[in-house]
């Protein structure tokens, strides 16, 4: 029976690449600092699975470009999401000038990053392509003990935007590649103990990929994203106790390169349940700062989507390795700390992203308006610790909700109305 050979082979897929992970201890945090179309109004509710099958154009565009063909005719995605964690910090000792024992909770406040993405294909031209550009929010931190003073001002912030462009290409009736280009804005203050100041840089960052058609409702991505590099000049002047600071430093501090595997099926019940796992490995020791304060990482995402009618409703699980290294040594990203290892294992502890395990889900409408989709989602970590040597330690949880709206635009969206002269299909379709 075809239902027989289709699940067998998704639980197959789904095992190997689940035993095929080689992975260490289990104290992780899902994605470092990046945030991996965690975020995105229908991929977040799926905990961001969406290498091989993304149900928002702003996923296909961010994630494996090559699944730029999956979206027919004109496609625009407005979403955003509140984002907002409890991060609590504990020190014991002073391994730094002026920095003395405290236990206190950050007072960071939460933020709400945008995605926006448009597509457009041009199979009416003939051509088997489809282009896309976006505006991301793909990496950030953020920690505030400034109101402490045994802490000496700690405090850091890190906000990095993408404007990306690409197209994917559908090279056979199966095999589809893609490429995307990305400008990427960061900003970033603090870190390190000291006298520092918000600082601005550009960088770029290119992503290839591929995407295949299995047969029995199986699709297989890849994709392969660059590093990013990043030079915050004259960011800080590291507290050298007395009264005194030295000279201003520069930071160097690089997204890592990234790794990316996917497998989606839609065979099930009747094809209304879509099932999709992720696997990403990013590779934090190419990057300069986290190669001090990561290691590489495994990251596993698993989601759902069972439709019924016009809704969708999504449920997600993702799980990542640990990616604090438990020798860190003595300086990162070109600083280097008065204190040695004790000095860099509490720089470790505010970019000390820890979380094992984070859930998600969400509900989709399909045209809650003709011509436009609506999506809900939400999620949280559940909270986590972690000792950093001998002196510090911190806990995070956290929660995020978020929506979006996507318009569509083709012939195949008007067929589906029988208003859609009152609402001006044939103006915008035709």
């Amino acid at each position: 029976m075809r239902f027989s050979v289709c699940a067998l082979t998704l639980v197959s897929a789904l095992v190997l690449l689940a035993v095929g992970l080689p992975v260490r201890e289990a104290r992780a945090q899902a994605f470092g600092m990046e945030l991996h179309n965690t975020l995105m109004p229908a991929s977040g509710g799926m905990a961001g699975a969406s290498i091989a099958r993304p149900q928002d154009v702003t996923s296909a565009i961010n994630g494996n470009p090559a699944t730029l063909t999956q979206f027919h005719g004109t496609n625009f995605t407005f979403g955003g999401a509140w984002n907002e964690s409890t991060f609590n910090l504990q020190h014991s000792g002073g391994v730094l000038p002026n920095l003395g024992s405290f236990s206190a909770k950050s007072q960071a406040q939460g933020v709400v990053p945008g995605n926006i993405g448009i597509s457009q294909d041009f199979s009416a031209l003939g051509f088997p392509v489809t282009v896309g550009m976006g505006l991301f929010a793909i990496a950030g931190a953020g920690v505030d003990t400034a109101g402490v003073p045994q802490s000496n001002g700690t405090s850091l912030f890190g906000s990095f935007l993408h404007v990306t462009s690409g197209a994917g290409i559908d090279l056979t009736e199966r095999l589809s590649a893609g490429a995307t280009i990305s400008l990427g804005t960061g900003t970033f203050d603090g870190l390190f103990v000291g006298s520092s100041r918000a600082v601005y840089d550009y960088a770029l960052r290119g992503s290839i990929g591929l995407d295949y058609d299995l047969g029995c409702s199986t699709t297989l991505g890849a994709y392969y994203q660059t590093k990013q590099s990043y030079t915050f000049n004259d960011a800080v002047s590291l507290d050298l106790g007395g009264g005194s600071f030295g000279p201003s430093l520069d930071i160097a501090l690089d997204m890592p390169d990234n790794i990316g595997f996917g497998i989606a099926n839609e065979s099930l019940m009747d094809g209304n349940l879509l099932l999709a796992v992720d696997v990403p490995y990013k590779q934090w020791d190419n990057a300069d700062l986290f190669r001090a304060l990561y290691r590489n990482q495994w990251v596993v995402q698993v989601g759902s989507q069972y439709t019924r009618g016009r809704k969708k409703f999504r449920l997600g699980y993702a799980y990542a390795e640990n990616p604090i290294d438990p020798n860190p040594g003595i300086s990162a990203g070109g600083v280097t700390p008065p204190g040695a290892q004790a000095a860099l294992e509490y720089t470790q502890a505010l970019v000390g992203n820890i979380n094992k395990h984070r859930l998600s889900g969400g509900v989709g409408i399909h045209d809650i308006l003709p011509g436009i989709d609506f999506d809900l989602m939400g999620g949280g970590q559940f909270r986590d610790s972690h000792q950093y040597g001998q002196f510090t330690s911190n806990s995070l949880a956290s929660y995020w909700v978020g929506a979006g709206l996507t318009w569509r635009f083709s012939r195949g969206a008007c067929e589906r109305m029988s208003v859609a002269d009152n609402w001006g299909c044939d103006t915008h379709c035709n």
